[in-house]
């Protein structure tokens, strides 16, 4: 299983985030983690240019995107991104898209939100044939009609991930891309959902094991701080009550909440946990840093702490 860390939607003003960026990847680098993972946030930084941005500071590790809501581009505007980002990033990118949440992609944005997993299928068949590029996209199906020159394609290749919780998208996932990125997934949906769907379909379409992605939230930390860990990761990162997706999700596991799929604890804890997550079929963890404190400065010394012991689990989980 590799080892990855989510970076990004960090608080404070423009330039201090982008020194922050800078920052964190070339730690992230530095320790031998295998993948850093950047989030789309509604209302914060662009993740694609998050990853140009970090691509220039580093030279090894892979960057991905976790994810890129497809319904605010059109995929060949999306794809003329990214393979302009992958060649930036010497063939690094590992882009997740994905189809988002009512609640941002109508709610927030204004656009409709019927059938996201049949507009995902024909997206990625678009998507899907300007990645193969140079030549001609000709695409006709029920969303778009596409008929595109481009002189782009990947030199290396550009593997696509596809967030996908319910049976529909894991289907769709294993079919058409090279596995999925996950939030809000215990051990027991992974392994008794996800993993088992994914798998059977990518293996029925004729393609190799797809990756998956698995997210949660780490905090190294005493025993008496593991409820006060569990707590924080309820207050900062909770989406389930506003995401139905996430709520059918969490139904296939024993987690109901994303404090239940924090890994807290000791070095010895965290580290079971992992190997937990890679015998459920995950391929890819992609850690949350959660530092636990007080003030400002326990905050910062929690995050440093947790960190370094990641650095040396990244070896440990290989």
């Amino acid at each position: 299983m590799k080892l990855g860390v989510m970076i990004g939607a960090e608080r404070g003003d423009m330039a201090r985030k982008v020194g922050k960026l800078v920052s964190d990847i070339e730690w992230a680098e530095s320790a031998g983690l295998d993948t850093a993972w950047m989030p789309q946030v509604p209302n914060d930084f662009d993740c694609l240019t998050m990853v140009a941005l970090m691509a220039a500071h580093t030279s090894r590790i892979e960057l991905g995107t976790a994810v890129v809501p497809l319904q605010a581009q059109h995929p060949i505007a999306l794809a003329r991104q990214a393979l302009s980002v992958h060649a930036m990033a010497q063939g690094r990118l590992a882009l997740g898209v994905g189809p988002s949440h009512h609640w941002i992609v109508r709610d927030m944005l204004g656009l409709p939100y019927e059938k996201p997993a049949a507009y995902t299928r024909d997206y990625l068949e678009v998507l899907n044939a300007a990645l193969a590029g140079p030549g001609d996209v000709d695409v006709e199906n029920d969303t778009f009609t596409v008929h595109n020159p481009t002189v782009l394609g990947a030199e290396q290749p550009l593997p696509v991930l596809v967030a996908a919780l319910g049976p529909v998208m894991l289907q769709i996932a294993g079919e058409r891309a090279d596995g999925t990125v996950l939030w809000m997934a215990d051990e027991k949906a992974i392994g008794g959902h996800i993993a088992p769907k994914i798998n059977k379909a990518a293996a029925e379409a004729g393609r190799p094991a797809p990756r998956i992605v698995a997210g949660i939230p780490v905090c190294l930390c005493a025993n008496s701080e593991i409820d006060a860990a569990k707590d924080r990761a309820n207050r900062i990162l909770a989406e389930a009550e506003t995401s139905p997706n996430y709520q059918k999700l969490l139904d296939r596991g024993d987690a109901r909440s994303v404090g239940d799929l924090c890994a807290a604890g000791d070095e010895d804890a965290i580290l079971a946990r992992f190997k937990q997550f890679a015998d459920a079929g995950v391929t890819d963890l992609s850690v949350r840093l959660l530092p636990i404190g007080e003030t400002r400065d326990e905050l910062v010394a929690s995050k440093y702490r947790t960190r370094e012991v990641i650095g040396e689990l990244a070896k440990a989980v290989r």
